[in-house]
């Protein structure tokens, strides 16, 4: 059985027992999250969400909170002696689903 879930603006398909990395969320490791806002439940029974499906949910396991590796962002406009140069590192949030709900 699989979910498809919405969460950090993106639709995540997940499984049970799988690890995945979202967008940060509030929690401390070891805690639990749930999930509402789930599109789609596959398996030997299809549901379809209009947009969501009525009464799923997923919960999940908070395994990690961390932070990507770093990404440089260089901007460079020619002739113009203009150059930036910015690091960032994106947040996130590892998960392990535990139960897939539907």
């Amino acid at each position: 059985m699989y979910a498809i879930i919405e969460t950090g603006g993106k639709q995540i398909k997940v499984e049970e027992g799988q690890e995945i990395y979202v967008e940060k969320l509030d929690g401390e490791e070891g805690s639990t999250i749930s999930f509402d806002k789930v599109v789609f439940v596959g398996g030997e029974a299809v549901k379809v969400g209009a947009p969501y499906v009525d009464g799923a949910t997923v919960t999940a396991k908070v395994a990690k909170q961390g932070k990507a590796k770093k990404i440089t962002v260089y901007k460079y406009k020619p002739k113009k002696n203009y150059r930036r140069k910015q690091g960032h590192r994106q947040p996130y949030t590892k998960l392990t689903v535990e139960k897939i709900n539907a």
